[in-house]
């Protein structure tokens, strides 16, 4: 399956769960951890939100890792997801950040 295919499966998935995925310039000079993102929790009016923030600069390979990483912390048993982009997420599970329900 072509990356782009991938990213854009993973994009669907994360709007399903309600989680915002954007594409933002991260100032990554000084970090020596190759940071291009990750999952935060933010103020969005009166309650929290997800959302996953990408490196605009990050290559397809680096924003399918990204929100797999992000999205494997959530339960999408119940999305319509290929067989190749459930073992990608699993692939993923306990490497991300615990986040709180």
């Amino acid at each position: 399956m072509k990356p782009d295919v991938v990213l854009e499966l993973l994009e669907a998935a994360a709007d399903q769960l309600g989680i915002k995925v954007s594409y933002e310039p991260l100032q990554t000079s000084g970090l020596q951890t190759g940071l291009r993102g990750g999952l935060c929790r933010v103020k969005g009016g009166d309650r929290m939100i997800w959302r996953v923030i990408i490196d605009k600069k990050a290559s397809d390979e680096e924003r399918i890792a990204v929100l797999a990483q992000a999205l494997a912390g959530f339960d999408t048993s119940e999305l319509e997801l290929p067989q190749r982009v459930r073992e990608l997420l699993r692939t993923y599970e306990g490497t991300g950040p615990r986040r709180a329900a």
